[in-house]
């Protein structure tokens, strides 16, 4: 069969599926065919037989997901489903994939495939019950659990464990990782779930796994089992726009301190065993830890995250001097030493990648990549990220596989520009849209013969101004007095949150603003206050959706990933345009390379970051074509500056009203 009839074959039995009294209409109660739906089925099924680029744009309640997963199913290809979240991913292989599979009536081999850290490991698993008498009472009673899962789990997914918290200790110390896995010198090889599970994902017609695991095996070839995943005929990226961030981390490098910090202690706890006798394993860790922590101290002294920077810092040059001499002499201690035990062999081989990491890091001499420190609370994260990675991201996106990039949040201001120059994708001129459609698509084509990338903006099927209001208040004060917008902010969450009866999201850009506002809505607030950091996202999310009637304040993890439906969620509150930092240092290189060319790095850079940030934040309101709510952003710069427009442009087209009444009226009047 040609490749144009097998392309026609595949969209006639794709269309067939969605269409009224097709089989998804059998199945699903209450299903309505919907023609975006049917469109952007019909345009996975061709890049799947074209084998080209397709970028695609799919509004909230376009139903993306069957609309990808019908055609990749009925291809007969091999196909990777990769997602931005572990909930996606089990919603994919738990619930939709089975379900549509049934209705087909096709038997499609499928893997669901996480990264190492959500496997269990028998050996580490092994020597903790070994060291069982060193434990304390929780610490033990969590071993407990997981031994006993250990012995009952057919797959090792610590996601599937019951009775353990997720962040418990006991699980860091169980589970299975890359500094800690021996290979094929394990014992527990032929058993080990993570081989077994990279062992399915190389026989599955279809393999679910996420946009991290993906890019650290195409991209790192860092898993320890060789080959990760099969070279397949199409891979398909839901929630595509977190590809950029994922794609700087993994084409760059990163150390944390705590890293090393693990290491050397490991290394000293050698001198517990056989190689007691060798008091060098003892001293030098010492040594190099207490150099790493003055180290560390110079860093955070210095209080900038951008490392170019600090290289004007003598103390923290000179310490960094002496960290990597304490390093290698321990090299070379180990290296004097290698065949007297496997474990100090494993170390002897990570030690000098982990300094070769931290002196990359410390000569700072790529101009095309940024130098960055993120400050956590015991450890830092050094950071080189390159500036820009559409070449290399062009040489990942080969020609041989079908690409499929989509997501909610692509477009600024109906153009797809600024993902697919990010991401290397090169696009074509326009193509004419047919109008008569009623849909609101921009799409550019191309030949199969050039397959370069085909772009599709298909916009959401609810009727935002019947069902929404976006309502920027009046008189509002600037955002840069913080107590004075604290003050506002509280008084404007305040009228809303009564008037939707709590069911109320308020979105913050920092933890600082969230926390001052919640100090400030506490004793105020006459209905539940749920405030990140008081429990896990999916802990605080249960809670909201059982209480019914609560206020939930968070930051960026909530802005996207949350689906709460119905009468829950009538509001949402947003504190001010979710511009970043300039004071990163990612951002700073990529600005001053904009600079040098004669661009603008607010326009190229800044804004078109804000204004998908600020999309996946309105998108938690309406999930639902029966949804009602209030978006509210405290930021009069969506309306007195110039680049307002390019926000408006890009958000669902809501009635709008800058009267704070008017908004609470709509809320009042939601059932």
């Amino acid at each position: 069969m040609s490749s144009k009839s097998a392309a026609n074959n595949l969209i006639v039995r794709t269309q067939a599926v969605f269409d009224e009294g097709g089989l998804l209409s059998r199945f699903i109660r209450g299903y309505r065919r919907r023609e975006v739906q049917q469109q952007m089925a019909e345009e996975v099924a061709s890049c799947l037989i074209n084998t080209h680029k397709l970028v695609l744009e799919a509004g909230t309640g376009v139903g993306k997901t069957f609309a990808y997963l019908v055609p990749a199913l009925l291809s007969g290809k091999q196909v990777i489903i990769s997602t931005g979240s572990k909930n996606l991913q089990e919603q994919l292989f738990y619930k939709d994939l089975p379900a549509l599979l049934e209705m087909l009536k096709l038997k499609v081999p499928v893997s669901l495939l996480k990264g190492r850290s959500n496997y269990l490991c028998q050996r580490l698993m092994a020597a903790q019950m070994d060291a069982a008498f060193s434990h304390d009472e929780k610490l033990l009673d969590d071993l407990l659990k997981l031994n006993q899962f250990a012995q009952t789990t057919e797959d090792g997914d610590l996601g599937n464990l019951t009775g353990v918290a997720e962040d418990a200790r006991a699980i860091s110390l169980v589970a299975s990782t890359q500094d800690s896995c021996t290979g094929q010198r394990c014992a527990f090889y032929e058993d080990c779930f993570t081989r077994k599970a990279r062992a399915r994902a190389m026989n599955a017609r279809l393999i679910v796994v996420n946009h991290h695991l993906f890019f650290a095996d195409r991209v790192l070839k860092d898993t320890g089992f060789a080959e990760l995943l099969p070279d397949v005929d199409a891979v398909i990226f839901d929630e595509a726009h977190l590809l950029p961030d994922i794609a700087v981390q993994y084409f760059g490098s990163q150390l944390s301190t705590g890293s090393l910090r693990r290491l050397l202690d490991g290394i000293e706890r050698l001198t517990e065993g056989e190689l007691g006798d060798t008091q060098g394993l003892k001293l030098l860790p010492q040594r190099a830890r207490v150099k790493l922590d003055a180290w560390q101290n110079c860093l955070v002294d210095a209080g900038s995250s951008d490392f170019r920077q600090l290289l004007k810092d003598k103390a923290a040059a000179m310490a960094a001097g002496e960290l990597l001499a304490e390093l290698s002499a321990l090299e070379a201690l180990l290296l004097a030493n290698v065949g007297r035990s496997e474990p100090l062999d494993d170390f002897a081989v990570k030690l000098p990648e982990l300094k070769h990491k931290l002196e990359r890091f410390v000569d700072c001499d790529d101009p095309g990549s940024a130098y960055g420190i993120d400050i956590g609370e015991r450890h830092l994260m050094l950071r080189i990220s390159p500036i820009d990675i559409a070449k290399a991201c062009s040489a990942l996106f080969g020609a041989d596989t079908a690409w499929v990039f989509t997501s909610a949040t692509l477009q600024v201001e109906r153009s797809l520009q600024y993902f697919t120059r990010e991401l290397g994708l090169t696009a074509a001129p326009p193509s004419t849209v047919d109008r008569a459609k009623s849909l609101r698509t921009q799409s550019k084509a191309v030949s199969a013969k050039s397959a370069i990338c085909k772009e599709v903006l298909l916009d959401s099927p609810f009727d935002y101004p019947r069902q929404s209001l976006l309502c920027v208040p009046r008189r509002l004060g600037s955002v840069v007095n913080q107590d004075a917008m604290v003050r506002q902010l509280t008084e404007v969450c305040l009228k809303l949150i009564k008037a939707a009866k709590g069911r109320t999201f308020i979105l913050f850009t920092s933890h600082r603003m969230m926390e001052a506002v919640a100090r400030a809505l506490v004793g105020r607030c006459h209905y539940p206050l749920l405030v990140q950091g008081q429990g896990g996202k999916q802990q605080l999310l249960s809670k909201f959706r059982q209480l019914g009637e609560a206020v939930l304040l968070g930051t960026g993890s909530f802005w996207e990933g949350v689906d709460v439906r119905g009468k829950l969620l009538s509001c949402v509150i947003i504190d001010k345009l979710p511009f970043a930092s300039p004071d990163d240092s990612l951002y700073k290189a990529r600005a001053s390379r904009v600079e040098a060319r004669g661009g603008d790095p607010f326009l190229e850079i800044s804004l078109p970051q804000a204004v998908i940030a600020l999309k996946q934040g309105a998108g938690r309101l309406i999930r639902d074509e029966t949804d009602r709510g209030v978006l509210v952003i405290c930021d009069n710069r969506l309306v007195n500056r110039p680049y307002g427009q390019a926000f408006l442009q890009s958000l669902p087209p809501m009635a709008r009203t800058r009267d704070l009444d008017a908004a609470c009226a709509f809320l009042a009047a939601i059932d």
